[in-house]
């Protein structure tokens, strides 16, 4: 992934708060075995420590390729617009002379995916993952002698995604001047259409903590 100086997270914490802003969902890309293309498996996660944490079906076809080759990548998208070229054309210059582009965040995990198949360690990955999803509680204990749960986890697989690596990206025109940011950010508010306006917040966001961008 193409990052430049001005699209790269200022920081871990950036990154980080915007997957726990409610960035959960995302995108486990695993090698595919015997030059076969990639699998890709649309999943939710939870973060835990070092660790991406998933469950899937014990049928999905993705277990084959991790044991080929356990190293795995995570990327989780969001808070993405495209951006007419009539919003980007420089000062002084006819609307029609911008260049459209796409706005969007993204953080990939490059990991290393330990398979869970020992059924206590299944229902502590499933109680992690509920404590974030559904952290109100209202559902039965998840126990491994206990129904309903206890009768499914045969049915599932859990990952442990170990991090090795995070590459992330805010990208939203950050080397452009401020008064061309806020006006874009606020073209995006006033289109409203799709993730217009949280793709709004994340420019005003990097705005005011970048001001002008400084190479």
């Amino acid at each position: 992934m193409l990052v430049h100086p001005w699209d790269a997270s200022l920081d871990e914490a950036e990154w980080r708060a915007w997957i726990a802003e409610g960035h959960d969902f995302g995108q486990l890309i695993v090698n595919g075995a015997d030059g076969r293309p990639p699998v890709v498996v649309p999943t939710h996660f939870t973060c835990h420590g070092d660790h991406l944490l998933v469950h899937l079906a014990r049928p999905n076809p993705v277990w084959t390729a991790i044991e080929h080759d356990p190293n795995v990548t995570f990327t989780v998208i969001g808070d993405y617009a495209y951006i007419p070229g009539t919003w980007r054309a420089k000062a002084g210059t006819p609307p029609s002379d911008g260049v459209p582009t796409s706005y969007y965040s993204t953080v990939q995990f490059t990991c290393r995916a330990d398979i869970v198949d020992d059924p206590e360690t299944k229902a502590e990955l499933l109680r992690r993952q509920m404590a974030h999803f559904q952290p109100d509680g209202e559902h039965a204990p998840i126990a491994v002698d206990q129904p309903p749960y206890g009768r499914m986890l045969a049915g599932i697989r859990g990952l442990h995604l170990q991090v090795a690596d995070v590459v992330a990206k805010f990208k939203y025109d950050d080397q452009k001047p401020v008064e061309h940011r806020a006006a874009v950010a606020e073209a995006l508010a006033g289109r409203d259409q799709g993730l217009d306006t949280a793709t709004a917040n994340q420019q005003r966001r990097r705005l005011d903590r970048i001001g002008p961008w400084n190479a």
